[in-house]
């Protein structure tokens, strides 16, 4: 049975491309590109995944306007049925505005654009999306952020280390997130917002493949269930 994945475009997006040819190296099967304005997904999506940018340019606060679009309300009921959703930087920021994930992401400590490959510790592997990681493993992923600075109230960053979902950590931070994370997980494990781009480390002319587990792993356990 094929892999059904879907890309969701904003106003702003630039790394939709990137994510769908990721999503179409590792499946053989070209994702379908979602509008924002789009008011329904199609039917039997096995894979969301909202990519990075600058939707409405980061204007009011990263993703929060990207966060009221038509389609989102369809994402959160699509999240909700278990539905796998990967978002990254500023999917990341848009599912945080959506509140399918808990906190914030803030400007970076340094007030400026980071944009290196860093490392990253896998804090889990308990989710559809690092399961292809080893618990511990230290991967290479690049940032390409002015907004990744993960803030949460010491309650909430209690709750996530207690129920496992942090699911990276930057071993050398770089924005100034709070207990130095990099990804974090929903409740139900089928939602990740992560900072660092996994869709650019799948090539290694592009210089790394560390983010080929986190497509392959999703893809082999969606075929599986």
């Amino acid at each position: 049975m094929a892999f059904r994945s879907a890309v969701i475009t904003f106003p702003g997006s630039n790394c939709d491309r990137d994510m769908a040819v990721a999503l179409e190296q590792v499946s053989g099967t070209a994702p379908v590109r979602i509008w924002h304005g789009d008011a329904e997904l199609p039917e039997g999506l096995d894979f969301i995944a909202l990519p990075g940018g600058f939707s409405y340019g980061d204007y009011l606060r990263s993703g929060a306007m990207a966060a009221n679009s038509p389609i989102m309300r369809e994402v959160v009921r699509a999240a909700g049925r278990g539905v796998p959703v990967l978002g990254v930087c500023n999917g990341f920021q848009v599912l945080a505005e959506a509140r399918l994930l808990p906190g914030a992401l803030m400007r970076n400590a340094s007030q400026h654009f980071i944009c290196r490959t860093v490392s990253l510790k896998v804090e889990t592997t308990q989710s559809i999306f690092t399961q292809g990681y080893e618990a511990g493993q230290e991967i290479r992923i690049p940032v390409a952020h002015h907004d990744g600075n993960y803030f949460a109230d010491e309650d909430t960053l209690d709750r996530l280390e207690g129920e496992g979902r942090v699911a990276f950590r930057y071993v050398e931070n770089c924005n100034g997130s709070r207990r130095d994370i990099a990804g974090i997980l929903n409740k139900a494990g089928n939602v990740l917002g992560m900072m660092p781009h996994p869709e650019r480390a799948v090539d290694a002319a592009h210089g790394g493949t560390d983010g080929l587990a986190l497509f392959d792993g999703a893809m082999r356990a969606l075929a599986n269930a």
